[in-house]
């Protein structure tokens, strides 16, 4: 049995308010809700239900380069050319707790899967590592020798990955601190860096126009794509593990068939550099946003194909279109998928499950209200300091009268 053809992406919105460059966009876990931040020095949230309006947030001083909402999506992260760190809860008050540690621009911001931690990546050629609910710095990562522009948590939340100026994409160990490998193979500034969502992967876009995918647990380079004919910005991985979707300065976004190797789609939306995007949670949308100050929401539609069928019919690894030259040998993890066919999902092994959904769902919710908790006891904490410093001026400026008034 053939695997449905795949449906082209379609772009399903146009979000319009950024004065600047659109930076860095983000999804909710409910998809309820999609951040971005702009070089106008603003954070938008807007809403995906129609005719709702978005919501504002001013706050950061400077251009606004990265946001990330946290795993519950009840608390949203923003970073700047200011130097700071900003946590907000994404709702029409959009009150924030400023976080003050970085020397330079903060150029990425990224919640751990379980909401506690925040890692951030800076011009001033650091990684830090943030608790989300004590609202304190926790380390410095510092091996890096130019600016480092992305870093993220792994799924599991133990590793951290880098990508900076120097070249470099690093993989460290949270737990002690140390960098357990680095990637040199790029050829210029390393901009944008994830990790496949199975953990044994990870993806770098750089300056040099290409994507490169490298195995976590042997460092051996998987796959190398020379695709665009400008600087990759950005890049992102469908959920399933299947596509990964990069945009760049040569104004396109591009799908990419990991299994397969092969590019599946090349995007043409915005006018000028595409600088960044970013799947859902669930993979079903996609989000961009561009120097021409656009945020557009597209469709993915692909992702409705049997992955079961595809993964059954897999063979020997390809190799990419004369654009690309060839792929070496390509081990990526299979995902378990959502395929219809319950043979050919049977013939590849199952991986336990560690919990069941709805504990999961309970649990991020339970993590989500303390986020919210915290917040906002950060903020009655705040107020209350306040009042009390206007209670002991009052009181100083009655004792200044009663003196003045003692003949």
């Amino acid at each position: 049995m053939a695997a449905p053809s795949l449906e082209d992406p379609s772009l399903e919105r146009h979000f319009k308010g950024h004065r600047d460059a659109v930076t860095s966009v983000d999804f909710s876990l409910n998809m309820k809700q999609l951040a971005s931040g702009s070089m106008d020095s603003c954070l938008m949230v807007w809403h995906m239900k129609p005719q709702s309006r978005a919501y504002r947030f001013t706050g950061h001083k400077d251009a606004v380069t990265c946001v990330n909402f946290s795993p519950s999506g009840h608390l949203l992260a923003s970073g700047s050319r200011d130097k700071t760190v900003r946590i907000w809860v994404p709702n029409v008050k959009g009150e924030s707790t400023v976080f003050r540690a970085h020397t330079a621009t903060v150029r990425s911001v990224h919640f751990c899967s379980d909401g506690q931690s925040l890692v951030t990546a800076s011009d001033d050629k650091t990684v830090k590592v943030w608790s989300t609910h004590r609202q304190r710095f926790l380390f410095s990562l510092s091996q890096h020798i130019n600016w480092v522009r992305c870093a993220k948590f792994s799924p599991d939340g133990r590793l951290i990955v880098s990508a900076s100026d120097d070249k470099t994409v690093k993989l460290w160990d949270k737990t002690s601190r140390e960098c357990v490998h680095s990637y040199c193979e790029h050829g210029s500034f390393v901009t944008y860096v994830d990790f496949h969502p199975s953990g044994t992967c990870i993806a770098a876009a750089g300056m040099d126009n290409t994507v490169k995918v490298w195995d976590v647990r042997t460092h051996r380079l998987l796959q190398h794509y020379q695709l665009h004919s400008a600087a990759v910005n950005a890049l992102s991985f469908h959920p399933s593990g299947n596509y990964l979707i990069t945009a760049s300065s040569d104004s396109t976004l591009k799908i990419l068939d990991l299994m397969e190797g092969r590019l599946l789609y090349t995007l043409h939306g915005h006018q000028g550099p595409a600088t960044t995007v970013a799947f859902s949670r669930t993979g079903e949308y996609f989000a961009s946003g561009g120097s021409d100050e656009q945020v557009m929401v597209w469709k993915s539609n692909f992702d409705v194909v049997d992955y079961g069928e595809i993964i059954k019919g897999q063979r020997s690894p390809a190799t990419l279109t004369s654009s690309a030259g060839n792929l070496p040998e390509v081990d990526l993890p299979v995902p378990s998928g959502r395929g219809k066919s319950l043979e050919s999902m049977q013939s590849q092994p199952q991986e336990p499950v560690s919990m069941p959904q709805t504990l999961t769902s309970t649990l991020e919710h339970i993590v989500g209200q303390l986020d919210v908790l915290t917040q906002t006891v950060s903020i009655l904490e705040q107020r209350l300091t306040l009042t009390e410093d206007k209670l002991k001026q009052c009181l100083q400026n009655q004792q200044l009268i009663m003196q003045r008034a003692t003949p």
